[in-house]
C-alpha cells in the first residue's frame, strides 16, 4: 500500500521543553519521534531521538538505503527555515 498522507500524533506534550509525535498512520511500521529543546545562550538548541520500523521486511530494507537513511536532509531544511524565520 502506498501511503498519501502521514498521520501523527503529538503526546508527552511539555511546552518549550520536549513533545513526542507517534505515527497513526504513514509509511512506518513503528514512529516514536521525540522532540527536546534546551536553552542556550544564543538561542534553542533542537535534539531529535527517533525510534522507527520499517514494514515489508525486504522492501523495507531496501527503502531504509534508499531513502529513510537521508532523513537528515529534513532536519537540515527545518534548521534552515527556523534560522530564516528566528535568527
Amino acid at each position: 500500500m502506498i501511503w498519501h498522507t502521514w498521520v501523527t500524533e503529538i503526546k508527552a506534550d511539555m511546552p518549550r521543553i520536549q513533545f513526542v509525535d507517534e505515527q497513526r498512520g504513514g509509511p512506518y511500521k513503528f514512529w516514536h519521534h521525540l522532540h527536546q529543546f534546551e536553552p542556550t545562550e544564543g538561542g534553542t538548541l533542537i535534539k531529535d531521538e527517533i525510534n522507527y520500523a520499517l514494514p515489508l521486511w525486504l522492501i523495507g530494507n531496501i527503502a531504509h538505503d534508499l531513502f529513510v537513511k537521508k532523513m537528515h536532509v529534513i532536519f537540515q531544511y527545518r534548521k534552515e527555515i527556523l534560522s530564516k524565520k528566528f535568527g
